[in-house]
């Protein structure tokens, strides 16, 4: 190592400055890398170099094992934050998509839809042979409330029924007066649900005032810009409610009169949201920004607690184990105490041998007098 940083000094004097210490420090890099596997290697070095050598060889090695013992150290330390912090980063964008995902399925599962618009075909008879009138029957529309067979109404929703009838400036229409449309929604069995009869007729004005604004829009009327034309638009229900027993799947208009002149005709339905669709209709944003947060909060604090219930199971399977270990060492201890003192009083017994006696003998034994000519005396 002294060696080759000498060779890149001596080259850094003799050479380009800036392409030696760049070699340099890569050569220190690269070192420092492969001694990160070595640090077990480092330490026995460390323990051969003998303390009471002072010679600069050996302080040189010491300062540069303890150089690479800190480098290897501090890039374990990093390596375990990087870790750490992808852990936490990981778990941190699961909890906010699964939020998002959670929001977004309630929203579009509690929201009905705003607004549905679909045009309105009339049909009518023209096989009468009466003068009087230009059709035999009065114009009606069959409208289907079904798309993609899903129902158009939500159950619990009120929305607001209106025709919309681009009607032409005529003297017919003038004529006309106020003329009735009636509409009525249907089952699916053919049922009648409800129905509503309103009244309209076209704007006036006088013929002074439409002469003024012919002139004024001619060039406009004659290129085709614009109609001699009005557009009328009747409330038909303004606070309709779907039946949830027997839901609408069909609306009938028809205009109660066989005089009436129509360009075309468009039926509207509009949803009246109140409290939470109403927040989550008008203020989205914002709405969204509180959902998820709260289902972020939510799914965290239940993360949390589930880890430190977990955490809890671990301690208390390790502090059981832990005393159970300790009692069968000490079940241990005390047996192997019982048997020392068994042992003990096994190996006294047999020393004491045939001079052992027990109380039992001593109760029963008699004492006795021996004389000399060989008579004995017993006590009795």
């Amino acid at each position: 190592m002294i060696l080759l940083i000498t060779s890149f000094v001596y080259l850094s004097k003799h050479a380009c400055n800036v392409v030696a210490f760049i070699f340099l420090g890569l050569f220190v890099c690269l070192y420092l890398i492969f001694g990160f596997a070595a640090v077990s290697g480092v330490m026995d070095q460390e323990s051969y170099l003998r303390p009471g050598d002072d010679e600069p060889s050996v302080l040189i090695g010491r300062a540069l094992l303890r150089l690479q013992y800190c480098v290897v150290m501090a890039m374990l330390r990093i390596r375990q934050r990087i870790i750490q912090s992808f852990v936490v980063l990981s778990f941190v964008f699961l909890l906010l998509w699964t939020a998002t995902f959670l929001y977004g399925s309630f929203y579009y599962s509690y929201m009905p839809k705003a607004a549905f618009s679909t045009d309105v075909h009339y049909y009518h008879r023209t096989d009468c042979d009466s003068p009087a009138s230009f059709l035999c029957s009065y114009p009606m529309a069959n409208i289907s409330l079904m798309r993609n067979k899903k129902r158009v109404l939500t159950v619990g929703q009120a929305y607001q029924i209106s025709l919309q009838l681009e009607m032409p400036d005529s003297l017919v229409n003038q004529e006309l007066g106020m003329f009735m449309i009636k509409i009525a929604c249907f089952s699916q069995d053919g049922g009648q649900v409800a129905s509503s009869a309103r009244s309209t007729m076209l704007r006036y004005r006088s013929d002074l005032l439409r002469y003024l604004g012919t002139l004024l829009f001619l060039p406009a009327f004659l290129s085709g810009v614009t109609e001699q034309k009005q557009v009328l638009e009747v409330e038909l229900f303004s606070d309709y409610m779907d039946d949830p027993y027997v839901p609408s799947a069909t609306a009938v208009i028809e205009i109660l009169s066989n005089r009436v002149q129509i360009y075309s005709s468009h039926l509207y339905i509009h949803a009246h949201f109140t409290g939470i669709r109403y927040l989550l209709f008008n203020f989205p944003l914002l709405s969204a920004l509180v959902g998820v947060s709260s289902n972020f909060v939510f799914l965290s604090l239940l993360l949390v607690l589930s880890y430190m219930r977990l955490l809890r199971f671990e301690w208390g399977l390790e502090q059981f184990r832990t005393d159970g270990l300790l009692s069968d060492r000490e079940n241990n201890m005390n047996y192997n105490q019982q048997e020392d003192e068994k042992d003990a009083a096994a190996g006294a017994a047999e020393l004491l041998g045939p001079l052992q006696i027990t109380p039992t003998n001593l109760s029963q034994e008699k004492p006795h007098l021996h004389f000399g000519d060989g008579t004995e005396v017993h006590n009795r």
